[in-house]
């Protein structure tokens, strides 16, 4: 079995370098809109100070990103996916199937998803999971029993919260924060608000009580955003109530236009993700394509550069951007100089 793994990426390294004559000789990179800013950054810098072409980067959510990644080898296809999630088993699967069979994981820190609104709107400050729920959840407990959401206002569940019409807009399930979002804050809120409990109490499998606790109204209260997070934004500038869901680099970019809940009492802040206080924070990552590197000139060096302490350290530009840098980050910029496969250790 281990020679044909070892065939077919062999296979795989011989039809890209067949083409390395007529390589393209910059990077390309595409996926995840909350890494989107941080390698734009570097990919700016590496262009103004290396040798290498400054790298194309872009957007498109992370399981885009993962799909181009996965089409395969060769100059025609992507070759680093960024994604605010880890890589899935039925994407690794995916990337074999097609021949990308050595992917190195390189994460690059950390982020916290924030709830923010306009700042002329409506003060909302005391969140808390089972409030998100309560506003959005396909199904919500009232008087005891498990119901069809009708909730119009976040006051009618919470009176800490403003008597303000519910407008949702949310990451549509293609990106990464909206994993990070549905199991952090979704089914969080559901657990908290008994709707889960009830739900197998009705008959459910546990299973299946999580995937309805994921459920989402389509009363027109919770809406999808599948572009990036500038969409989430002209969307609340037209909804005086309308709260979205960033990541914390976009929000703090857009102080001017944004103010920030608290969840759970905390307020987002690079150091309240680094403490682990604030609850809804996840690790960030890019995918390098190994049979690539050799290959398309500066692969491994812009990823060497990206993990650099200069950069993805605690005092870089990409912290200044709101990156909580990684406390392993040496582990990092040791495994992609090694060039260190999923796997790996397996």
């Amino acid at each position: 079995m281990m020679s044909v793994k070892l065939s077919a990426s062999a296979l795989a390294i011989a039809a890209v370098s067949a083409t390395s004559a007529l390589a393209r000789d910059n990077v390309q990179i595409a996926g995840s809109s909350t890494v989107l800013p941080y390698a734009s950054i570097v990919a700016e810098a590496f262009g103004e100070n290396t040798d290498f072409p400054t790298p194309v980067v872009e957007s498109g959510g992370s399981s885009s990103g993962l799909k181009r990644f996965c089409e395969g080898v060769g100059e025609n296809t992507i070759d680093i996916a960024n994604s605010s999630r880890p890589i899935r088993e039925a994407e690794i699967a995916a990337c074999a199937e097609n021949g990308v069979t050595d992917i190195i994981e390189v994460r690059i820190g950390y982020d916290g998803i924030v709830f923010a609104s306009q700042q002329s709107g409506p003060d909302f400050n005391a969140f808390v999971p089972a409030d998100i729920y309560n506003a959005i959840g396909a199904q919500v407990m009232k008087d005891g029993a498990l119901v069809e959401n009708d909730y119009q206002t976040w006051s009618e569940f919470n009176g800490d919260l403003p008597d303000a019409e519910i407008a949702m807009f949310i990451p549509g399930t293609k990106h990464g924060t909206r994993e990070v979002f549905e199991e952090q804050v979704l089914l969080a809120g559901c657990e908290a608000t008994g709707a889960m409990e009830a739900m197998i109490a009705g008959g459910m499998s546990e299973d299946d009580a999580e995937d309805s606790c994921l459920d989402v109204r389509q009363d027109g209260k919770s809406v999808d955003i599948d572009g990036d997070y500038t969409e989430t934004l002209a969307r609340i500038d037209a909804n005086t109530n309308g709260i979205g869901v960033f990541g914390l680099a976009f929000y703090e970019n857009n102080t001017d236009k944004l103010k920030v809940a608290t969840m759970s009492g905390v307020a987002p802040s690079t150091e309240t993700i680094a403490s682990g206080e604030y609850p809804v924070s996840r690790p960030l990552f890019f995918y390098v394509k190994k049979a690539h590197i050799g290959v398309i000139p500066g692969l491994k060096d812009f990823a060497q550069f990206f993990v650099a302490d200069e950069l993805a350290g605690p005092n870089g530009p990409l912290a200044q951007y709101g990156l909580v840098s990684d406390p392993e980050l040496a582990k990092t910029q040791q495994a992609v100089a090694d060039e260190k496969v999923m796997g790996a250790d397996l």
